[in-house]
């Protein structure tokens, strides 16, 4: 598990990017890049990192599910995951 330290400077992030998409937006358009310098550097897309929604976990991120390889490898075997299940041949 992440420290809840890290999920929630990730979820801090992802405020703020939202919060200043329209004005990145507008100031690329416009090509003013010193005041886009001007804006908080955890403002900028670039910098979220996707993290497992149940653990926090950074790697082994699977984007279709949201959940880290770990996570989703638990689940399936447990049959919590509809339309998915071990392969075997």
């Amino acid at each position: 598990m992440a420290k809840e330290s890290m999920k929630a400077r990730e979820r801090k992030r992802e405020r703020i990017v939202a919060k200043y998409a329209d004005k990145r937006k507008a100031l690329k358009e416009a090509g003013d890049y010193d005041a886009l310098q001007k804006l908080p550097r955890n403002a900028s897309p670039i910098r979220l990192h996707n993290r497992c929604k149940l653990t926090g976990r950074p790697k082994g991120y699977m984007r279709q599910f949201g959940i880290s390889r770990v996570t989703f490898r638990e689940m399936a075997n447990q049959g919590l995951i509809p339309g998915v299940k071990k392969a075997s041949w």
